[in-house]
C-alpha cells in the first residue's frame, strides 16, 4: 500500500498537490471577512480566483482589489504573490535550512522539478540564490519606486507602500496593483515605466540566468563562462522584446498611435512588449488597440518568460529550439547547433511537444468559454486575448474577465494553474511509468505534411 502511494505520488504529482493546496489555503485566507473592507460582498468563487490568479502570479481579476480587499487581504495576496514568483520549494527550502533540517534526496527531487532543472547539482545553492536576489531586487525596486512616488502620494507611508506593492507585482510579474487603475496614471512618467520594465526582466529572465550575472560581476572564478541555457535564454528574449516593440509600433501607428509624439509611441511600444511577455501591468487600456495588435500581443503572451522564471508560457528555450530545429531541417542537417553546442534530441522533442499541447489547450479553453458565453456579447478577439493571458501567465486584460461565468472563469483557472507549474511537469504528472517494450513490430515510413 505504502509503496503504492510512494509510485502514486512522484515529485510532479507533489509539486503540483502543493502548489492545489496553496492556491486553496490563500482563497479561504481572502474569504476571511478580515481580508475585506467594509460593506463589500466577495464570494467564495471570487476568493478562489483571486487566490489562483495570485499564486499563479498572473494578475486577472474578477474584482477591484483596492476597493475590494483591507490591508491585511492586500497582505495576504501579496504574500501569494511571492510565494508563487520564487516557488514553493525555494519558500520551503529556506523553511527547512531555518530550522537547520538537511535537505534530503526526495526534497532535491521536488526542487528539481519545480524549477524544472535537469540534475541535483548544487540545488540548495540555487534555492539560496534565488531567494536572496529576489528579496534584494524587490527590496531596492521598493526603495526607489516608493521615493520617487513621493511625489504622487500625500505621506512618506502611503509612497513607500505603493512602490514596495509595485516592486513586487512586477519583479514577480504578478500584474497586480494598489492603484485600481494598473499603472495607468504614470502612463507619461517614463522613470516609472522604466523601472518596471527592469523589474519585468529581472523576473522574467530567469533565475539561474541572474545567478550566473551575479558570478561574473563578482569575478570570483576567473574562468567562469556563460552556460548555454543562459546564451539561448538572454538572446531570445530580448530578440522577442525588439521584434515586439517594432510589431507593436508599426501596427499602431495609423490607429492608437495618432496624435501622440514619437517618445509616448516609443514607450507605449516598449511597456507593452515587456509587460505582455508575462507582466500583465498596463499604462493604457489594451482594449483600445486594433485587433491585429491584440492577436500579435496575445502570441508575444503565449511566448512567455524563460523557463526557471516567474513568468509563464511556452518559454524562451521552446521557441528557440524549434526556430533552430527548423533551420536545421531548412540546411538539410540532422543535427542542431548553436553556440559552440549541439541540443539534445530530447529537449528538441520536448519543445514542440510543449507547443503542441500549448496550442490544443489554448483552442479546448477558446472553444469552451465561447460556448459558455454564447448569449453573451463576447468577441473572439477578446476571448482569445483573456485565455493568451491567463495560460501565459501575463495578467493584460480586455476586462472582460469579471463578466464571464463561473464555468468561463474556471478554465481560466485552470489555464493559469497549468501555466505556473508548467507544461512540462503537468504532462509529467499525468504521464504512466515508462514501461520497456519486449517486442518490436517492422517500422514502416508515412507521409507526413
Amino acid at each position: 500500500m505504502k509503496s503504492g502511494l510512494n509510485q502514486f505520488l512522484s515529485p510532479f504529482r507533489v509539486i503540483i498537490i502543493a502548489y492545489v493546496i496553496a492556491m486553496i489555503l490563500f482563497s479561504i485566507l481572502l474569504y476571511l471577512p478580515i481580508s475585506h473592507l467594509p460593506g463589500t460582498d466577495v464570494t467564495y468563487s471570487k476568493a478562489l480566483f483571486t487566490s489562483v490568479s495570485a499564486v499563479s502570479v498572473t494578475g486577472l481579476t474578477v474584482v477591484n482589489i483596492p476597493d475590494t480587499f483591507s490591508d491585511i487581504g492586500i497582505f495576504f495576496l501579496a504574500l501569494a504573490m511571492q510565494l508563487g514568483g520564487i516557488g514553493i520549494m525555494t519558500m520551503g527550502t529556506f523553511v527547512w535550512m531555518l530550522f537547520g533540517r538537511k535537505i534530503n534526496l526526495s526534497q532535491r527531487m521536488l526542487i528539481m522539478v519545480d524549477q524544472n532543472q535537469n540534475n541535483f547539482a548544487g540545488l540548495v545553492n540555487l534555492m539560496r540564490g534565488i531567494l536572496f536576489v529576489a528579496l534584494i531586487i524587490e527590496f531596492i525596486g521598493a526603495l526607489i519606486l516608493g521615493t520617487y512616488f513621493m511625489r504622487y502620494f500625500d505621506t512618506p507611508l502611503e509612497a513607500y507602500y505603493q512602490g514596495a506593492f509595485a516592486s513586487l507585482s512586477a519583479f514577480t510579474n504578478a500584474g497586480f496593483d494598489v492603484t485600481g487603475q494598473s499603472l495607468i496614471p504614470f502612463a507619461n512618467d517614463y522613470y516609472v515605466q522604466l523601472v518596471v520594465i527592469l523589474l519585468i526582466f529581472a523576473g522574467a529572465i530567469g533565475f539561474p540566468v541572474l545567478l550566473e550575472l551575479r558570478e561574473y560581476i563578482s569575478r570570483k572564478n576567473p574562468n567562469f563562462k556563460f552556460s548555454l541555457f543562459t546564451k539561448i535564454t538572454t538572446t531570445t528574449y530580448f530578440a522577442v522584446f525588439i521584434i515586439g516593440v517594432i510589431g507593436i509600433w508599426a501596427l499602431e501607428t495609423g490607429h492608437y498611435y495618432v496624435g501622440l509624439e514619437w517618445h509616448q509611441q516609443l514607450f507605449h511600444s516598449l511597456f507593452n512588449s515587456a509587460t505582455a511577455r508575462s507582466g500583465g501591468l498596463a499604462i493604457m487600456d489594451v482594449s483600445e488597440l486594433s485587433k491585429a495588435t491584440l492577436l500579435f500581443m496575445s502570441a508575444l503572451m503565449i511566448i512567455g518568460a524563460s523557463p526557471s522564471s516567474v513568468g509563464g508560457g511556452i518559454r524562451t528555450t521552446t521557441i528557440a529550439v524549434m526556430f533552430l530545429t527548423i533551420r536545421s531541417f531548412a540546411l538539410g542537417k540532422e543535427d542542431v547547433k548553436v553556440f559552440g553546442r549541439e541540443i539534445h534530441p530530447e529537449d528538441r522533442q520536448k519543445a514542440f511537444i510543449v507547443l503542441s499541447v500549448f496550442l490544443v489547450l489554448l483552442f479546448v479553453a477558446v472553444t469552451l468559454i465561447s460556448a459558455f458565453e454564447a448569449k453573451n456579447d463576447l468577441s473572439l478577439i477578446a476571448i482569445i486575448f483573456e485565455t493568451a493571458s491567463a495560460f501565459g501567465t501575463c495578467g493584460l486584460s480586455m476586462g472582460i474577465t469579471p463578466s464571464l461565468s463561473f464555468p468561463s472563469q474556471c478554465v481560466l483557472m485552470i489555464l493559469m494553474f497549468i501555466g505556473r507549474v508548467g507544461l512540462i511537469a503537468f504532462l509529467f504528472s499525468i504521464r504512466r511509468r515508462e514501461t520497456k517494450s519486449h517486442f518490436k513490430y517492422p517500422t514502416e515510413r508515412i507521409i507526413i505534411g
